[in-house]
């Protein structure tokens, strides 16, 4: 009896020491943890600074050709040479095209950048994109952006919903655009609301002006100013919940919704007394043409509403901060806050290795894109990029006023189906604006074509 109570005591002695064994053992890394990557050793991007990935090669595809290509190789160079990570960036002006036939053939890039989350959402629903929450953390990518960039990144995959890259530059769209000698002269306020709004425009007309230049005339795209229109008021009028669903199709055009923010652009669309040519005049007017007039002297129009890009169609040797200027479209109802439309690059990848994961998280960082602010063409939507990288003081101005706002939302056409988005919204929205068709036809039109 002794030697087996003996027996059982090393037994059980035994049996604890596993256990506390295992208690003292440490718990395998999370995917994505605090840092960058759950990495051992650092996160993939330190252990890329570090030297572990020298020699390899990340290739990568997208749309950035010409003068952006090279752009966006020298904002990559320093990385390049500090890690010794080879990034083969190829442009293509068909990307659209070339990135289907390449995927479909096995023959993905390790990363490609999309101007169009549309895009990457095909990709993601066929189970082809890496979820970058397995080697990123979410706290971590809290830090780095704004909320509604990790919403937009966050995509249906064939077992769930994943995050399916991760943002780079973008481009702003919400500003307005005036003559700022003449604006300074006649005393004109910066309005702040879209009640102050409105009245600066009844401010001008009454002054015996026309407050807003407006044309969406585009050849074959004719009518996707006015969409860029009907987005701004959207974000301004209704939740981001609602927006969403509305680009995903789930909200229709002819929702009260819809028709609310189709109603708010009419009040100044189709005030004779608002916009230069009248109503009549706004589908006819080319959009690159349509701001000219506020550089005459005097201005025959104050006001208009576009993206940064709009300074390459301004009169030649007209300066920034001297004959223009801009300010924020305001909101409309305050509890949706000081929401951006935006445009931009998101970058997914498409085959997992470590030092392509170095890559995913260095695009995470402002220092990424730190080159190609310095030389212009670019907004950083990472929050840790410094206002004074930009070398353009528009787009520093830009910048800053960005970093007031509480959401950020893509471009909403740009996210629905092409039929819808490139197609009947253009069509219809230039219908209705035009006088062809009335309003409640014009949005049954676009519900119409939703593929089934």
């Amino acid at each position: 009896m002794k030697s087996k109570k003996s027996l059982w005591l090393i037994v059980g002695a035994l049996l604890v020491f596993t256990i506390v064994l295992s208690a003292c053992k440490p718990a395998p890394a999370e995917e994505g943890g605090e840092a960058g990557g759950a990495a051992e050793g650092g996160s993939y991007y330190e252990r890329a600074l570090a030297g572990e990935f020298k020699g390899t090669v990340v290739t990568m595809t997208g749309p950035f050709t010409d003068e952006d290509a090279v752009k966006f190789n020298n904002a990559i160079a320093d990385f390049e040479e500090k890690t010794g990570i080879d990034i083969q960036y190829e442009g293509s002006k068909e990307f659209e095209a070339s990135i289907s036939i390449r995927v479909e053939a096995g023959d993905a890039p390790d990363i490609v950048d999309f101007p169009q989350p549309g895009l990457l959402g095909n990709f993601v629903q066929a189970g082809n994109v890496v979820n970058v929450l397995d080697f990123l953390g979410q706290d971590y990518l809290q830090q780095q952006y704004n909320q509604s960039w990790l919403d937009m990144a966050t995509m249906e995959g064939p077992d769930g919903p994943i995050m399916a890259g991760v943002w780079h530059r973008f481009n702003a769209k919400s500003l307005v655009w005036y003559p700022k000698k003449a604006w300074e002269a006649a005393g004109y306020p910066i309005p702040e609301t879209w009640d102050e709004l409105m009245a600066l425009s009844q401010q001008i007309a009454d002054d015996g002006d026309t407050p807003w230049c407006i044309g969406i005339e585009s050849g074959a795209a004719t009518g996707w100013p006015a969409t860029d229109w009907m987005e701004e008021v959207m974000l301004r009028t209704t939740s981001l919940e609602n927006y969403d669903k509305w680009v995903a199709g789930e909200l229709p055009f002819s929702s009260p919704e819809v028709k609310k923010a189709a109603e708010t652009i009419a009040e100044i669309w189709f005030n004779d007394a608002y916009v230069y040519g009248g109503r009549a005049a706004i589908a006819t007017t080319f959009f690159g043409d349509s701001p000219t007039p506020m550089f005459e002297d005097p201005p025959k129009c104050w006001m208009h509403k576009q993206g940064n890009f709009i300074t390459s169609f301004f009169p030649d040797g007209v300066k920034a901060g001297e004959d223009y200027d801009f300010f924020y479209l305001p909101p409309i109802d305050e509890q949706y806050g000081k929401p951006w439309l935006v445009a931009g690059d998101i970058m997914a990848m498409f085959n997992d290795r470590p030092e392509v994961r170095a890559v995913m998280e260095f695009f995470t960082k402002g220092e990424s894109i730190k080159a190609w602010l310095g030389t212009g063409g670019a907004l950083g939507a990472q929050q840790d990029v410094q206002l004074d990288w930009y070398g353009d003081p528009i787009e520093r101005k830009i910048a800053e006023l960005v970093q007031q706002a509480t959401s950020f939302r893509f471009d909403g056409s740009d996210l629905m189906p092409g039929e819808v988005g490139a197609g009947s919204f253009w069509k219809s929205m230039t219908d209705w604006v035009s006088g062809s068709v009335d309003l409640d036809t014009a949005l049954a039109e676009i519900d119409a074509s939703w593929p089934k």
